[in-house]
């Protein structure tokens, strides 16, 4: 199992719109496609308060490619995406990386 971690940078303004778009659409989305949803946090104190912070998990890295090419063109998402920024784009930035559980790890 390989795990990704994601940060988004929103634009001013913009974190509800985003948390609606994952909360209402995205996060069934990435099921369907074989992106396991793991958690999703936002700063309270640390970091900046403009992030979505989350981790999604796959089987494998071939698994991961398919998944993401899945999901980036899947017709319902890139409805909902363009709906969603039709006042204006919401994310900034992304930022991932991959991550692999230790052997002592207890979240394999």
């Amino acid at each position: 199992m390989i795990y990704e971690y994601r940060v988004y940078e929103t634009l001013p303004g913009k974190l509800p719109d985003l948390h609606k778009r994952f909360r209402d659409h995205t996060t069934k989305i990435f099921e369907r496609h074989g992106i396991k949803n793991i958690a999703y946090w936002t700063s309270e104190v640390g970091d900046y308060s403009d992030r979505l912070i989350y981790i999604v998990a796959f089987e494998d890295a071939g698994q991961r490619e398919r998944a993401w090419a899945s999901f980036r063109n899947d017709p319902e998402w890139q409805k909902i995406r363009a709906e969603s920024e039709a006042d204006g784009l919401i994310v900034e930035r992304v930022f991932n990386t991959l991550l692999t559980p230790t052997d002592y790890s207890p979240l394999q």
